[in-house]
C-alpha cells in the first residue's frame, strides 16, 4: 500500500472526499514528523510508538577499498508495534 492507496481507504472509511482525506493523511504524517524532529515520541494506543533512536558511532569499511572508516553517531526514526497491530498481523 502506498500513500494514495491510504488516502483512498481513509476517504471511503471516513466518508469524505479524496482531497479532504489527502489533507488529513498529510496532517497526520506532518504531525508525526514534526514531533520526531523535536525529539518527541508519538504513541498511538493499539497501533504503536514512533520514536527517535540514537545510533552509536562505529567503525565501518569502505566496500570499494576495504579501508576502515569512522561512521559518526546519528539519530534515526524508530517504530515499535503495539499489541493490537501485532495481533492483527499475526492472525491474518
Amino acid at each position: 500500500m502506498n500513500k494514495s492507496d491510504l488516502v483512498d481507504v481513509v476517504s471511503s472509511g471516513a466518508d469524505m472526499s479524496k482531497a479532504d482525506a489527502g489533507r488529513a493523511v498529510d496532517a497526520v504524517l506532518d504531525g508525526i514528523s514534526g514531533a520526531l524532529g523535536n525529539g518527541d515520541s508519538v504513541a498511538l494506543v493499539g497501533f504503536g510508538t514512533f520514536s527517535v533512536r540514537h545510533r552509536a558511532a562505529r567503525e565501518g569499511r569502505n566496500p570499494q577499498t576495504g579501508a576502515s572508516m569512522h561512521i559518526p553517531a546519528t539519530k534515526v526514526p524508530g517504530f515499535k508495534a503495539g499489541k493490537g497491530l501485532k495481533d492483527t498481523v499475526k492472525n491474518s
